[in-house]
């Protein structure tokens, strides 16, 4: 996805004639690297649509109270971000008393899902990426899979570099040393 494609859209999206099909066009370019975000969040295929959806919904909400101070896909991000962990908030509420049980709910759900695809590797690294804590999983995800800079991170979650490279740091160590206990 191009991000200049993206913010070429920006004065669109500000037009209320102009605003629904640019929408459209929006969904469209970003559709994919947001569903991956969420999805390695939540594990879970149908969950990530739900949420991915519900970020739709609140960006085209909010459409009019988007200033441009940060690019459009940072701003979709962030939304999507607060979205994830507002919706894992829930689910932790609604099924299980502590962590563990939860971490073992979210693995039984991605094992279950049909479009889970990983073998006994992947279910390990996956089981040590859950074991993290949310901000810190989070900080994880969008630094190794979606290789994102630092700044970018800091733009979406609100948080100093310094703090961000720490976090990802100690969150490498704990996969580290969750995979060695593991074997």
């Amino acid at each position: 996805m191009s991000d200049k494609k993206l913010e070429e859209i920006v004065p669109l999206l500000q037009d209320e004639k102009t605003r629904s099909r640019a929408f459209s066009q929006m969904v469209r370019l970003t559709q994919s690297r947001l569903y991956w975000h969420i999805r390695k969040m939540v594990l879970v295929h149908e969950d990530a649509d739900d949420v991915l959806q519900n970020t739709y919904l609140k960006a085209w909400r909010s459409m009019e109270s988007f200033r441009g101070e940060s690019g459009l896909y940072t701003w979709l991000y962030r939304i999507a971000t607060n979205e994830t962990l507002t919706f894992l908030a829930q689910q932790r509420l609604k099924n299980v008393a502590t962590s563990i049980d939860y971490e073992e709910l979210m693995i039984s759900r991605m094992e279950a899902d049909a479009y889970y695809e990983g073998d006994e590797m992947m279910k390990k690294f996956q089981r040590a990426v859950l074991s993290l804590p949310e901000k810190q999983r989070l900080v994880f995800n969008m630094r190794y899979y979606d290789d994102m800079k630092y700044e970018e991170i800091a733009k979406v979650t609100g948080t100093s570099e310094g703090a961000l490279k720490a976090s990802y740091h100690i969150a490498v160590k704990k996969i580290e040393q969750f995979i060695k206990e593991e074997d």
